[in-house]
């Protein structure tokens, strides 16, 4: 019994295949991001005040380090928050 639902669900395709996520930064061609500008950094953050992880957003591993950097950076500089309001 077990096999055939997973046969079932090998034949099941989706009918729109996720979209390719692109990393923003590697676009705009930018190998350092600056902790002072806020409004990127703040596209990041979602609501709650947590980083958002590359699943989600898309950004490489050489930009995510860059940016959760960026972001620690900021929160302690006062420039963000640690946590949500």
């Amino acid at each position: 019994m077990a096999k055939e639902e997973k046969i079932e669900k090998a034949q099941i395709k989706r009918f729109f295949p996720p979209k390719k996520k692109v990393c923003r930064f590697c676009q705009m061609n930018v190998r350092e991001i600056d902790y002072k500008n806020v409004d990127i950094l703040r596209r990041y953050i979602p609501e709650r005040g947590k980083i958002s992880p590359r699943r989600t957003t898309g950004t490489c591993s050489f930009h995510q380090r860059r940016l959760a950097q960026a972001i620690k950076r900021a929160r302690i500089m006062a420039l963000l928050p640690f946590i949500a309001d």
